[in-house]
C-alpha cells in the first residue's frame, strides 16, 4: 500500500480530515491544557460544526477509492469519517446535554 494520493477527491478527503484533527486538537488544548476556554461556551458550539468535515471527507474518500486510488491516507480518511458518524450517533442517542 502506498502513501501517495493521486486523485482530486482523495486529496480533498485527506485535507478535510487534517483540518478536522487540527481544529479539534487546538480546541482541546485551549480547554484542557491551557484552561483559557470551557466546553460550555458558545465557541464550542461553533467548533462542533467542524464535525461535518469528516463526513464530507468520507464521501470523497469513497469516490477516490472507486477511482482506484488505494492510498493508506484515503483508507484512514474513510475510517475517521466512519468513526465521526458513530460518535455523532452515540452522542445524539446516549448523551443528554
Amino acid at each position: 500500500m502506498n502513501w501517495e494520493v493521486k486523485t482530486s477527491p482523495g486529496k480533498w478527503s485527506v485535507w478535510l480530515n487534517a483540518f478536522f484533527i487540527i481544529v479539534i486538537a487546538v480546541s482541546i488544548i485551549l480547554v484542557k491544557v491551557l484552561g483559557i476556554l470551557s466546553f460550555g461556551a458558545t465557541w464550542w458550539d461553533i467548533t462542533a460544526t467542524v464535525f461535518i468535515a469528516p463526513i464530507i471527507a468520507l464521501v470523497l474518500g469513497i469516490i477516490a477509492l472507486k477511482k482506484k486510488d488505494n492510498s493508506a491516507l484515503i483508507y484512514s480518511s474513510v475510517i475517521i469519517g466512519i468513526l465521526d458518524i458513530l460518535f455523532i450517533l452515540s452522542h445524539s442517542l446516549f448523551i443528554s446535554d
